[in-house]
């Protein structure tokens, strides 16, 4: 591989590195709350997780979402950034891949402004090149704009995308990139696999922790 040519290992957030699944039922039955909504069951909240807050909520209301995605981050950075927490063995793993020189960052369908403080919170900031989330011109994983970001940023790279969610995948799909895809989430293999357009660039394993080197260099 020639020396200006760097691996970029771009990680999902919820679910893939952390279970945020607390504080994320907790925000959204707030916010429902506040606008003196329906309660929802935690397993159908932890099933939307991965998706945009304003779908969420469009789901059971036809308030508009954004109101409600607005309240949803006024709990959520107050007090359910505070109720996540790291997957088993996911520090070590960072900590390994980022000693063999692979570049690391986050892309997750967050505010990007919150992504940045759970990361810091749980200690795992030092560990991450980038983290893109929403922001003003960044409104989900699959925006062109993130896309256009990632591709400047790292433009003579070897980018690998690893998620729970099939729009991990997606994204996957869109860089021209590898895939690897983790159950850590409410997604099963299949789902995952349906999501993607190359088979040779996909593999779906049981977590972060079980990624080899050998294993990301088998894609690339």
């Amino acid at each position: 591989m020639p020396e200006t040519e760097k691996i970029v290992i771009s990680f999902d957030l919820d679910y893939t590195l952390i279970n945020n699944r607390k504080g994320i039922i907790n925000s959204f039955n707030y916010a429902l709350r506040r606008f003196n909504l329906p309660k929802v069951d935690k397993s159908i909240i932890e099933k939307m997780i991965g998706i945009p807050l304003n779908d969420m909520f469009a789901k059971f209301t036809q308030l508009e979402p954004s109101k409600l995605s607005i309240t949803f981050r006024e709990y959520y950075s107050a007090k359910g950034i505070y109720q996540s927490k790291l997957l088993t063995g996911v520090k070590n793993k960072l900590k390994e891949l980022k000693l063999q020189n692979f570049t690391l960052g986050v892309i997750t369908s967050k505010k990007q402004s919150i992504a940045v403080k759970i990361t810091e919170y749980l200690k795992i900031d030092e560990y991450f090149d980038y983290i893109l989330g929403e922001t003003e011109t960044i409104r989900s994983k699959l925006d062109p704009n993130l896309i256009k970001i990632l591709s400047e940023k790292y433009p003579k790279s070897k980018i690998l995308i690893i998620g729970d969610h099939p729009k991990d995948a997606l994204l996957a799909n869109n860089l021209d990139c590898p895939f690897i895809g983790v159950l850590t989430g409410f997604h099963t293999a299949n789902q995952l696999k349906e999501a993607r357009n190359s088979e040779k660039q996909t593999l779906i394993i049981k977590n972060v922790k079980s990624i080899t080197v050998d294993m990301i260099y088998s894609l690339l």
